[in-house]
């Protein structure tokens, strides 16, 4: 969890703490209110899908996308610094950093960027009617 709070008003060393005596923690709704918003990055790891295509390209650092297949199991993806991917609209699927604990990467959009994400079950989205057909016609 992130944590914040108001700064003291010393001129000490920048790289220090700076918390004020006593305490006085910011909360993050506090930050909400003056646009600053916060996520972990473990909702990656939440098995969602998405209405369009999800194109990642790996900058730095490396990681693994999870991606479910016809029969529903997970099938793993390492991607490392240079990879690009292309997930399906409709596709279930989840990412997580590997041991190197860094990944660095960039989301491209074909059109008016969207990133919303869906958590499972998310079945009724006519996206995932559509990637479920494409599957009925295409794997064996």
């Amino acid at each position: 969890m992130v944590e914040a709070w108001y700064m003291d008003d010393s001129r000490e060393d920048p790289r220090k703490p700076h918390r004020p005596e006593p305490d006085r923690p910011v909360s993050l709704e506090q930050l909400s209110r003056i646009g600053v918003f916060y996520w972990k990055i473990k909702i990656f790891y939440e098995e969602h899908l998405h209405l369009d295509d999800e194109i990642r390209y790996i900058l730095e650092g490396s990681g693994y996308f999870d991606v479910r297949d016809k029969d529903d199991k997970w099938i793993r993806i390492a991607m490392e610094k240079g990879d690009m991917i292309t997930l399906p609209a409709g596709i279930y699927h989840r990412f997580t950093l590997d041991e190197s604990n860094y990944v660095k990467a960039m989301r491209l959009f074909v059109g008016e960027p969207v990133w919303i994400a869906y958590n499972r079950p998310a079945d009724h989205f006519p996206a995932r009617a559509q990637y479920q057909q494409f599957l009925s016609q295409t794997v064996q």
